[in-house]
């Protein structure tokens, strides 16, 4: 468990959290279930060291708050300078070690697939993976063997080595990993199909007959505009 220092933060708007930043620190608040919005203020040098670390958001932090208790958190989320990338805000949220939480975790795969010898690519649906535990019991990573994976095989979410406690937050049928032929092989599959059109082919006929229609319908208007006129000047 990694420590990490806050400070009670009083003051609101822009020009509060630019002085905050002038000073080395950044606007962040804490909040949970049984934790009203707590305004603090942080290291954003801290904050860079949790995110960079092995674990990252999913770290379980020791927030020691001056003059309160401390608390049990993770970086909910964080916003970044669209510039500079520079931290500008963070966002805490109480967890309790007996009470479990939904996070993301990446999904490695191991191995090269048969499918690639074959012509295949690996078709990676999911680069992380949403999962629920308990915060001291969420796995670093998944790794996943592809190795056996043939060309238009996949892997669903059922057969992810998960630990024990571990839930996956996704249908057991949902395909996460999968070897699929190149864009431009699909492509030749789909034009060889029997009967199958090119696109727009099949709207070109009646348009095209609709075309053939138009023109005796703009002949006759203008005899019937020219007839009128004749009986006009008889009148």
């Amino acid at each position: 468990m990694q420590n990490v220092n806050a400070n009670p933060r009083t003051g609101r708007g822009k020009g509060a959290a630019r002085r905050l930043r002038n000073a080395g620190e950044i606007p962040a608040v804490a909040y949970g279930k049984e934790l009203a919005a707590l305004p603090l203020s942080v290291a954003p040098k801290d904050i860079a060291s949790v995110l960079k670390s092995e674990r990252g958001q999913n770290t379980v932090l020791q927030m020691k708050v001056d003059g309160q208790k401390d608390l049990l958190v993770m970086i909910k989320s964080y916003t970044l300078h669209p510039v500079s990338r520079m931290l500008e805000h963070v966002d805490f949220v109480e967890v309790k070690l007996d009470k479990p939480v939904d996070v993301e975790i990446p999904l490695l795969p191991v191995g090269k697939p048969i499918g690639i010898t074959n012509g295949g690519i690996l078709r990676q649906v999911y680069r992380t993976i949403p999962v629920r535990a308990l915060p001291d019991k969420i796995p670093l990573k998944v790794e996943v063997d592809v190795s056996k994976l043939d060309l238009h095989e996949s892997l669903p979410a059922s057969a992810l080595p998960i630990p024990e406690g571990v839930e996956v937050r996704l249908p057991a049928e949902q395909t996460v990993i999968a070897v699929v032929a190149p864009e431009k092989d699909r492509s030749a599959e789909e034009a060889a199909v029997p009967g199958a059109a090119a696109p727009g082919a099949a709207g070109a006929a009646p348009a095209a007959a609709a075309a053939a229609g138009a023109k005796p319908a703009a002949a006759a208007g203008k005899d019937a505009a020219k007839d009128a006129g004749k009986d006009a000047k008889k009148k």
